[in-house]
Protein backbone atom coordinates (compact mmCIF):
# COMPACT_ATOMS: atom_id res chain seq x y z
CA UNK A 1 0.00 0.00 0.00
CA UNK A 2 1.25 3.47 -1.07
CA UNK A 3 1.49 6.17 1.79
CA UNK A 4 0.09 9.37 1.90
CA UNK A 5 2.18 12.06 1.62
CA UNK A 6 2.63 14.74 4.16
CA UNK A 7 2.34 17.97 3.26
CA UNK A 8 5.48 20.15 4.45
CA UNK A 9 5.25 24.41 5.14
CA UNK A 10 8.26 26.06 6.26
CA UNK A 11 7.99 28.01 8.76
CA UNK A 12 8.59 32.02 8.80
CA UNK A 13 10.10 32.37 12.33
CA UNK A 14 12.79 29.36 12.13
CA UNK A 15 12.47 28.50 8.93
CA UNK A 16 12.00 24.87 9.39
CA UNK A 17 10.57 22.35 6.96
CA UNK A 18 7.68 20.92 9.04
CA UNK A 19 4.20 19.20 8.83
CA UNK A 20 1.41 21.67 7.77
CA UNK A 21 -1.05 20.57 11.10
CA UNK A 22 2.34 21.47 13.71
CA UNK A 23 2.05 25.33 12.15
CA UNK A 24 -0.18 27.85 12.37
CA UNK A 25 -1.52 29.62 9.47
CA UNK A 26 -1.39 33.54 9.11
CA UNK A 27 -3.66 35.06 6.08
CA UNK A 28 -3.74 38.10 4.39
CA UNK A 29 -7.26 38.23 3.36
CA UNK A 30 -8.20 39.72 -0.50
CA UNK A 31 -8.41 43.62 -0.93
CA UNK A 32 -11.94 44.47 -1.50
CA UNK A 33 -12.59 46.66 -4.88
CA UNK A 34 -15.06 48.53 -6.26
CA UNK A 35 -16.89 48.15 -9.58
CA UNK A 36 -14.54 50.64 -10.74
CA UNK A 37 -10.96 47.78 -9.65
CA UNK A 38 -10.25 50.89 -7.43
CA UNK A 39 -9.38 49.30 -3.78
CA UNK A 40 -11.96 50.31 -1.34
CA UNK A 41 -10.44 47.99 1.74
CA UNK A 42 -7.60 46.72 2.78
CA UNK A 43 -7.78 42.67 3.26
CA UNK A 44 -7.33 42.12 7.04
CA UNK A 45 -4.68 39.70 8.54
CA UNK A 46 -5.97 37.21 10.73
CA UNK A 47 -4.57 33.96 12.34
CA UNK A 48 -6.27 31.04 10.47
CA UNK A 49 -6.51 28.61 12.92
CA UNK A 50 -8.40 26.02 10.17
CA UNK A 51 -6.52 26.95 7.29
CA UNK A 52 -9.13 27.50 5.43
CA UNK A 53 -9.69 31.22 4.99
CA UNK A 54 -9.57 32.67 1.39
CA UNK A 55 -5.96 34.78 0.98
CA UNK A 56 -2.26 34.45 1.05
CA UNK A 57 -1.30 32.90 3.84
CA UNK A 58 2.13 31.97 5.70
CA UNK A 59 2.90 29.61 8.40
CA UNK A 60 4.30 29.85 11.60
CA UNK A 61 5.03 27.42 14.72
CA UNK A 62 2.81 27.60 17.58
CA UNK A 63 4.69 29.36 19.49
CA UNK A 64 5.40 33.50 20.43
CA UNK A 65 9.40 33.05 20.12
CA UNK A 66 9.22 31.97 16.39
CA UNK A 67 6.35 35.12 15.78
CA UNK A 68 8.42 37.18 17.63
CA UNK A 69 11.51 36.49 15.36
CA UNK A 70 9.33 36.44 11.96
CA UNK A 71 8.06 39.90 13.00
CA UNK A 72 11.40 41.03 14.00
CA UNK A 73 12.55 40.42 10.63
CA UNK A 74 9.58 41.80 8.95
CA UNK A 75 8.83 38.51 7.19
CA UNK A 76 4.86 39.00 7.45
CA UNK A 77 5.53 42.13 5.76
CA UNK A 78 7.46 40.66 2.82
CA UNK A 79 5.47 38.05 2.40
CA UNK A 80 1.98 40.07 2.21
CA UNK A 81 3.85 42.63 0.32
CA UNK A 82 2.42 45.61 2.40
CA UNK A 83 3.34 47.31 5.60
CA UNK A 84 1.74 45.80 8.49
CA UNK A 85 0.52 48.38 11.67
CA UNK A 86 2.02 46.90 15.25
CA UNK A 87 -1.51 46.51 16.75
CA UNK A 88 -2.68 43.50 14.20
CA UNK A 89 0.66 41.85 15.43
CA UNK A 90 -0.14 42.30 19.05
CA UNK A 91 -3.74 40.97 17.93
CA UNK A 92 -2.74 37.99 16.90
CA UNK A 93 0.51 37.16 19.63
CA UNK A 94 -2.60 37.31 21.83
CA UNK A 95 -4.55 35.07 19.76
CA UNK A 96 -1.13 32.60 19.96
CA UNK A 97 -0.91 32.74 23.54
CA UNK A 98 -4.16 31.80 24.20
CA UNK A 99 -3.91 28.05 21.98
CA UNK A 100 -0.26 27.45 23.11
Amino acid sequence: MKQKKIPLRKCTGCGEMKPKRELVRVVKAPDKKSENGEITAKGEITLDLDGKKPGRGAYVCRNTECFEKAVKARRFEKAFKSQIPDEVFAGIKEELEKIE
